[in-house]
């Protein structure tokens, strides 16, 4: 029977140690009298056993901020991990006599590391390992995300001591694109009058200008007298004039009615590739230069890039998904405003900024920015007392009505893309060719001419420049 109780018991110890995983049990390290004593690696906060084949008196740790230590018996100690570093242990004996010193290398526990990051991260190829004080992650990840949550988890494991080797697979490349669409619509509607009257009266002459038209304001109305019916005047757009005699006097009547419209279309499309996490721009205008006055009175020349701009950056987040930050502008001249300085006269600029991080898939796309702007501006004005007739106060009355709208449309879309041979892609101007001397001197063919149509006449429904199916 005490065979038997011994031998349950010591199955039992056996199962209890095969349960207990490899990285949890407790490491020893030997010192052997003649041998070379090799370093000893222990965890941090774990613990390692060192025993030595002959008692010793004395011990210390060079420095306890590191490991610290305790006795188990006069030839074994008990080593604990306290933060990354390197140290050295010694061991005297009962004479004073140099035992050995140990070198004492306490790393950051990459076993717990592996375990997390296997439960976090399934699936991804990650090589954990040490080196020096800190972490050393190395393979190729899936995506800048997955890579971003291993280094994370590394950095609570070793703060501020992981290397990152890591590389990132799949495509890196992101190429934008982006189209501008803008359209601006004006109406303008005006009518104006102006009454004159010349004769005499009486034996007085009589001499009348009124209305709020331009004969008002003092236009030579000589023309118009003297005569009937009707005249158009060529030199003015809108204008009509009406002239009449009865009697002694001679009337001239100057109606002006002016309607216009106008529409300007601008549609931009640039493309742009870039890497992941680098930035790239894009610039199609101009530069228009501004004189600049400096501290000592001299005059230099700054200039102020418009046009279409174009700053993004892209980022591969996971897989096909794409963090854009991104700011695009439309700008122009506006020689409606001017400033001066220095005696120079200088133009303002029309400037329709946004600036915006959005996040999307490959091909998919996104309105960043719309702007809807309608100015309305209606103006009625009469000659006092006179505009408030009945019927004849029409003559001296105008109106002016004008509206300007403009819309402004910005649509991003990205796509991943990868590099191609260069004779796979196809550039517009390669069915241009120049004219032959029989075709230029015998048929009047031009480069502008030929080129033109033979570009319109291109599918570019393929692989031509930047255009995209």
């Amino acid at each position: 029977m005490r065979l038997k109780a011994l031998m349950v018991a010591g199955l039992a110890g056996l199962a209890v140690c095969l349960a207990v995983p490899p990285a949890a049990r407790a490491q020893t390290l030997r010192v052997m009298q003649g041998a070379a004593t090799g370093p000893l690696s222990v965890p941090m906060n774990r613990a390692v056993v060192v025993e030595s084949d002959q008692p010793f008196a004395e011990l210390s740790i060079a420095n306890p901020g590191i490991a610290d230590i305790s006795t188990l018996s006069d030839r074994s100690i008990y080593v604990l991990g306290k933060t990354p570093g390197r140290t050295t242990l010694t061991l005297l004996g009962p004479d004073g006599r140099l035992i050995t010193n140990v070198e004492v290398h306490v790393t950051p526990d990459i076993a717990e590391f592996k375990e997390r990051l296997q439960q976090i991260l399934p699936g991804e190829p990650i090589e954990v390992r040490t080196a020096n004080d800190g972490i050393v992650l190395s393979g190729t990840v899936s995506s800048t995300a997955r890579m971003d949550r291993a280094l994370e988890l590394a950095r609570r494991y070793a703060p501020e001591r992981v290397s990152n080797l890591m590389s990132v697979g799949g495509t890196q490349q992101v190429l934008l694109k982006v189209r501008f669409a803008e359209m601006q619509r004006s109406v303008r509607k005006s009518l104006a009058s102006s009454l004159a009257v010349n004769g005499s009266i009486l034996g007085d002459d009589v001499g009348i200008i009124g209305g709020t038209g331009t004969l008002a304001q003092g236009d030579n109305i000589g023309g118009l007298f003297g005569g009937t019916g009707i005249t158009s005047l060529n030199e003015r757009e809108g204008a009509l004039a009406i002239g009449f005699s009865a009697g002694g006097l001679e009337f001239a009547v100057l109606l002006e009615a002016l309607e216009s419209r106008g529409m300007v279309r601008t549609l931009a499309e640039p493309n742009l590739a870039a890497l992941s996490g680098q930035e790239a721009r894009f610039l199609a205008g101009g530069e228009y230069p501004i004189p600049v006055v400096d501290r000592d009175g001299g005059i230099f020349v700054e200039y102020k890039p418009f046009g279409v701009e174009l700053v993004f950056t892209p980022r591969v987040v996971d897989g096909d998904v794409i963090n854009l930050a991104l700011r695009a502008a439309v700008s122009g001249i506006d020689p409606t405003v001017t400033v001066q300085n220095q005696g120079f006269s200088i133009s303002a600029f029309r400037k329709r900024e946004t600036s915006t991080t959005i996040e999307m898939r490959d091909g998919e796309s996104f309105a960043i920015a719309g702007l809807l702007q309608d100015d309305f501006r209606d103006l009625a004005g009469q000659v006092p007392w006179l505009g408030d007739i009945p019927v004849l106060g029409a003559l001296f009355r105008s109106a002016d009505y004008n509206r300007q709208q403009s819309e402004l449309v910005i649509i991003v879309t990205p796509h991943l893309v990868t590099p191609t041979r260069g004779e796979a892609l196809a550039l517009p101007t390669d069915r241009v060719r120049p004219p032959t001397e029989r075709g230029l001197f015998l048929f009047g063919q031009v480069a502008g001419t030929g080129a033109a149509g033979e570009v319109a006449r291109q599918d570019f429904g393929g692989p031509y420049g930047y255009v995209m199916d």
